[in-house]
């Protein structure tokens, strides 16, 4: 079954920062950066469950997929993926979620 896929804005924003990082070397590898990072979050349509589940998140709705030293973090639901984040793989998660606040408002209003 094929699924909406839909980024939060945090999460753009996020995809933003590291694409304006790497542009600052290269605008070429941040076009293509974007590009790949889109491309597998639109895979996410129709192997919504390939991902892992995120370990800090303790739930089987919420997981991630690596993109270079990047985790692409999403929640799935019955007809939707929401891309919750896109962050370098050393920064902490818990904060994260903090921050951002997206995982309650939409595992409240889409589950």
């Amino acid at each position: 079954m094929a699924r909406t896929v839909e980024w939060t804005e945090a999460a753009a924003d996020d995809l933003d920062e590291a694409a304006s990082f790497i542009n600052r070397d290269s605008p070429y590898y941040a076009a293509a950066f974007v590009r790949e990072v889109k491309q597998a979050a639109k895979s996410l349509q129709f192997f919504s469950e390939r991902g892992r589940v995120v370990p800090e998140g303790h739930r089987e709705d919420v997981r991630e997929i690596f993109i270079k030293s990047y985790r692409l973090i999403y929640l799935v639901t019955q007809a939707r993926v929401f891309i919750l984040a896109f962050v370098h793989g050393a920064r902490d998660i818990q904060s994260l979620w903090k921050k951002h606040g997206e995982l309650n408002a939409i595992s409240e209003s889409d589950t």
